[in-house]
């Protein structure tokens, strides 16, 4: 949840995320779907608080959280809530952002939320006190990193390289994405991957593949070194008999 990119091509969108904690968290359970309030979801799982960071629904809605939201803060132990949860209940809803604007959010750490839904693209921020949204446009590539890691020189050489390898990629396949999440681009404090001596780590990278036919979360497990690839069929695809 610290990381975060949009690309799109004539051929589909690509939502990545590489997720950053500190080595005493536990590691994310494998994606799995879930029934959340009557509607499916596709998520990786975090054990500690049982929520997740990056969630694909079966309307075909993808949210995906980053931590803080315009500046680091400090924190206000305790939360009402963890923003992982908070994701889940955005995204057991038929409409994520209605659910979005209808939520209250005192009490919750500030953070950013990457949404995707309807082919639309928007971006929402809280910051502990009011929230910001705007929507992007959907046919432009982006890229987003956690505000209380990165340091605005960080984060400029983060979308440095970013803008290098789009520009580099008229036409890219997940894969080749995923690739670039999952370098250090040598840089281990501040790269894609990191491992800073703080015991900070980046665990997974997280991607989903919307593509004209078919949609699949693709999940790189770092530290067990797993992958996996999970096809998903969400409602809005499915054929009507």
């Amino acid at each position: 949840m610290c990381t975060v990119s949009y690309i799109a091509r004539k051929n589909g969108s690509f939502i990545t995320s590489n997720r950053d904690e500190h080595i005493s968290r536990p590691i994310a359970l494998q994606p799995a779907e879930e029934l959340i309030n009557g509607v499916k979801i596709l998520f990786p799982k975090d054990p500690k608080a049982g929520g997740t960071w990056f969630a694909l629904n079966e309307f075909g809605a993808v949210g995906v959280l980053l931590n803080g939201a315009f500046k680091n803060h400090r924190r206000k132990l305790p939360y009402a809530k963890s923003r992982g949860l908070i994701l889940l209940d955005i995204m057991a809803s038929e409409n994520p952002v209605n659910s979005l604007y209808q939520m209250e959010f005192t009490g919750i750490e500030p953070f950013t939320l990457v949404l995707f839904h309807q082919k639309k693209l928007m971006e929402f921020r809280w910051d502990g006190a009011q929230h910001y949204s705007k929507e992007l446009e959907s046919d432009q590539d982006y890229i987003w990193s956690s505000v209380t890691l990165y340091d605005k020189d960080a984060i400029q050489h983060r979308e440095t390289l970013f803008d290098a390898f789009v520009k580099a990629h008229k036409t890219v396949t997940g894969s080749q994405i995923m690739d670039f999440h999952s370098n250090n681009h040598e840089d281990y404090q501040n790269g894609f991957i990191i491992d800073r001596k703080t015991g900070l780590k980046t665990f997974s990278v997280t991607q989903v593949a919307l593509m004209e036919q078919d949609i699949a979360l693709h999940h790189y497990d770092l530290m067990n070194k797993e992958e996996y690839h999970l096809p998903f069929s969400p409602r809005e695809l499915t054929p009507a008999k």
